[in-house]
């Protein structure tokens, strides 16, 4: 209460009264000198800060690899797709064989992975796809950064295993290539029934194209979870909308399928040499 009531008495103190600064009628208990000089004294306004130029990032334009500027602030970008989707794929695929016509491990794999964009546009319907394409195409990747000169071509690593005996492991890169090679197979089919059947729902397509391609190669779980998945594919006029571009989409799709289908033909011709194109799921 001492405390309490020497406050009262400072403030009602009389002497105050002739002090006209107002800093002192509004704070009358402070007595401490360097605070009032800190209060009294007159203090310059402090400057505006300047506004700072808000950097720009770069954003890679899908698919034809130009950047176009946006600032900072939007973290949404209006990116114009120049050509369509599938448009990086048919640039990859001229470079997917060596002078000799072999089959180069890195190209062929860079064309792969230029597909999962377009799974993407599918939503929940092809995570299934998508973890499995990724998860063989890293297997397949980490094989040939270990020896880049060694494994140059693809088939190289299938042989090594072959002469090991390791080939039908189900973590081998033989077992990898060929269920990357079957979920290309399915791709390819359903592209070509979207361009062949255009009054075909996206979920029929894709039913009918597993049909045609991974069924028999999957079990009944694999099967089934896979059927009902296909059920979640999203509406096709809007798919089609966002793939297209400003390109032709039915044409490169069309043309993807026409070329991708010999590469992969190839792998089969390769792995059935071997007898390894015949395997089951485990």
């Amino acid at each position: 209460m001492a405390g309490g009531l020497d406050r009262i008495r400072v403030e009602s103190d009389p002497r105050h009264k002739k002090n006209k600064n107002p800093i002192l009628h509004v704070f009358p208990f402070i007595t401490c000198k360097p605070c009032l000089s800190l209060l009294l004294s007159p203090r310059p306004p402090l400057p505006l800060p300047l506004p700072l130029p808000l950097p720009s990032i770069s954003i890679p334009s899908a698919p034809a690899g130009r950047t176009v500027e946006t600032p900072a602030r939007s973290l949404k970008a209006i990116i114009i797709m120049e050509g369509t989707i599938f448009t990086p794929s048919l640039e990859g695929m001229k470079h997917c064989k060596s002078e000799e016509g072999e089959m180069l491990t890195k190209p062929f794999l860079d064309v792969c992975k230029l597909i999962l964009p377009v799974l993407d546009k599918f939503g929940s319907a092809m995570a299934l796809v998508k973890t499995d394409i990724g998860g063989n195409i890293s297997r397949l990747e980490t094989k040939y950064n270990s020896n880049p000169t060694e494994f140059k071509l693809l088939y190289s690593m299938v042989k090594i295993e072959v002469d090991a005996k390791t080939a039908k492991a189900s973590s081998s890169c033989t077992n990898g290539l060929l269920w990357l090679t079957r979920a290309m197979d399915f791709l390819v089919e359903l592209f070509l029934s979207l361009v062949s059947h255009p009054d075909w729902t996206m979920s029929q397509a894709c039913i009918e194209s597993y049909g045609k391609t991974l069924k028999k190669w999957h079990g009944w779980l694999a099967s089934s979870s896979f059927t009902i998945a296909m059920k979640l594919a999203p509406n096709r006029t809007k798919f089609m909308e966002v793939v297209g571009g400003t390109g032709d989409v039915n044409a490169d799709m069309e043309s993807f399928c026409r070329t991708f289908s010999p590469l992969l033909q190839e792998n089969h011709k390769f792995l059935a040499s071997v007898g390894l194109d015949d395997l089951k799921a485990s």
